[in-house]
């Protein structure tokens, strides 16, 4: 749920020079830190008193920057087939769920992701009904989907199991879900599932994923996108996690061209902040499909008018509709730099 690497499949052009900090590494360093953890490394050091512990996270897309959190305990470590899991509780952030290596969500600041890449989408359309989730097993998705009492319909794809149950142990506030009547969870390939997924099921499919490598490495290639557009109905809406917009132009213009290719309606960008991303900060892209028109600026659905929404166990904590508006509203240097934007949005 971090920020992502490209797999070099996407891009062929050199990095240009905004982006170089974020190649840079140092191979020596790197072949000392933890053997079982890639991309990157992670690393303890257990000296700071006989209860506390530091913990370091190296993400390969900044390497010349760490961020560390205090820790308090730890309280799962374990690898499923796909990647390393690790649940800690922080000093200052609640527990904490490491993949690989890299964070994915604290339970202070997952409010500013889960909202944000929920509600953006579900608010830009009228009453939604069907939604896809691909990826997303910490249930946190899932949470602020079942805010929205026009969904009937809920399919999650999570590939790796292992995910789904230490969330349901460890984040019961997030993992909350997954009961709701309307969720259908499938354990597998979320490109296969869409291999089989009835062409315009789907009012809006959420793409939650881990870093591209590994299990997540196919949920940027234009095939899966390809699948993504046949599966949503005319008119329907992607919301595709999208890099810093402070490390990542480069790939931002990327993914952009690329959606552009297989999504004829509406191309925006927006961004959120999490404390503990990389740059403090992540994108999303949002795309729809030929048909009705869609503008994720002004919401069209907003989630304080829903009524009858179901009883949730705490209320909304980032997103609102100005919140909304205002994410799409971009930097200076992100506007001369990602031409595709331009050519998208209407920027002054």
């Amino acid at each position: 749920m971090d920020g992502k690497e490209s797999n070099g499949k996407m891009l062929e052009k050199a990095i240009p020079s905004c982006c170089l900090k974020a190649m840079a590494c140092n191979p020596e360093y790197d072949a000392q830190c933890h053997s079982t953890v890639t991309p990157g490394w992670f690393s303890q050091v257990q000296n700071f008193g006989k209860d506390t512990e530091e913990v370091y996270f190296h993400n390969p897309m900044c390497p010349v920057e760490a961020h560390s959190l205090k820790v308090k305990k730890v309280l799962f470590q374990g690898n499923s087939e796909y990647q390393e899991v690790l649940v800690f509780e922080s000093a200052s952030y609640g527990n904490v769920l490491v993949l690989d290596g890299l964070i994915q969500l604290t339970e202070k600041d997952e409010c500013a992701y889960q909202e944000m890449i929920t509600h953006l989408p579900l608010c830009s359309i009228q009453s939604p009904k069907s939604v896809l989730v691909v990826g997303g097993g910490d249930g946190g998705v899932l949470r602020e989907i079942s805010r929205h009492n026009s969904v009937k319909h809920i399919d999650i794809c999570e590939i790796d199991k292992l995910v789904i149950d230490v969330s349901k142990q460890y984040f019961p506030e997030i993992a909350i879900r997954f009961d709701d009547p309307r969720v259908h969870l499938h354990v597998g390939d979320a490109v296969e599932f869409l291999q089989q997924a009835p062409a315009g099921k789907s009012d809006a499919i959420i793409v939650d994923p881990s870093d591209p490598v590994g299990p997540a490495e196919q949920l940027v290639e234009k095939p899966f996108l390809e699948m993504i557009a046949r599966a949503l109905r005319p008119g329907g809406v992607l919301c595709n996690m999208a890099e810093s917009m402070w490390l990542h132009t480069h790939l931002i213009e990327e993914l952009i061209s690329v959606c552009r290719e297989m999504f004829k309606g509406s191309v925006n960008y927006a961004w959120t902040t999490v404390p503990t991303y990389p740059s403090s900060s992540i994108g999303f892209l949002f795309c729809s499909t030929e048909g009705p028109s869609v503008d994720f600026i002004h919401p069209v659905n907003p989630i304080g008018n829903l009524d009858g929404a179901m009883k949730q166990p705490r209320e909304l904590q980032f997103y609102n509709s100005e919140m909304h508006s205002a994410s799409s509203a971009l930097p200076t240097f992100v506007k001369k730099e990602v031409s595709s934007l331009r050519d998208t949005i209407k920027l002054a």
